[in-house]
């Protein structure tokens, strides 16, 4: 990681969970991060825990196109541009897709595939202008890589993941074939214990929940991320995957 030290990150999403969790870990780790999310107040917190030098605020609503575009303009006069990108926010229902309006396949598809496809390009042009390395990292779920896995109706979240994953695909065949030094990793996670457990799991006994289902901490996958970012210069890691130690896999839900 002593590569990155100094460097700046994006992190969406960073508000909570997953996306507190990675913001967190890079500042510990020497990299000034900016957070976009649509609420900041969380982020308020961890500014006056982790320092008004090392976490940064911008508030975006990332189903606007001209606030991601704004932000990343302010990034770049003020902080001279980002050398990593962590396309975090997320959203998901339960509902069916049958029974599921347009407005809502909309709100899934425009946060969770056009969003981070919006911010890879700005962030990938930015490097391209300054002539520099970057990492990418999507955080995906296992049911945009194995959606046999979750029976629960997730309407179009999990077309939105696989969708997701098949950008970072795009990407790195783009980067490849323009001989860019920018590494793309898509990290899928299992059950995480983030604002999207009472989600999927409405109506059912939190204490109980945690006795029958095993989850992953959000400081896990922040953990993958790190370790992606951390290896040689002469390698990438295109795909992570990472599960509860002693579980189904057929009832992995994120």
């Amino acid at each position: 990681m002593n590569r990155w030290a100094g460097k700046v990150a994006i992190v969406t999403g960073a508000n909570s969970g997953i996306g507190a969790a990675i913001s967190e870990a890079l500042v510990n780790h020497g990299v000034k991060v900016i957070g976009l999310d649509i609420r900041l107040d969380r982020l308020q917190e961890m500014i006056q825990k982790l320092g008004k030098d090392k976490l940064f605020t911008i508030e975006c609503n990332l189903r606007k196109e001209e606030e991601i575009l704004k932000a990343f303009k302010v990034i770049e006069e003020q902080f001279g541009g980002a050398d990593i990108l962590v396309n975090d926010a997320g959203v998901v229902s339960i509902k069916t897709v049958i029974d599921s309006d347009t407005e809502e396949y909309r709100k899934i598809i425009d946060t969770n595939l056009i969003a981070p496809a919006i911010c890879s390009r700005e962030a990938v042009q930015s490097l391209i202008k300054r002539k520099t390395c970057g990492h990418i990292i999507n955080i995906n779920s296992v049911s945009g890589t194995y959606g046999e896995s979750v029976i629960t109706p997730v309407c179009m979240y999990s077309a939105s993941k696989y969708g997701l994953r098949a950008l970072g695909t795009e990407l790195r065949h783009e980067i490849v074939l323009s001989n860019l030094d920018i590494k793309i990793t898509n990290i899928s996670p299992g059950p995480v214990d983030t604002g999207m457990v009472p989600i999927f799991f409405e109506g059912v006994d939190e204490e109980q929940l945690r006795q029958t289902v095993k989850f992953l901490q959000p400081k896990d996958i922040a953990e993958a991320a790190i370790y992606a970012l951390g290896t040689p210069e002469s390698v990438e890691i295109p795909e992570i995957t990472i599960i509860p130690h002693k579980t189904a896999f057929c009832t992995v839900l994120r």
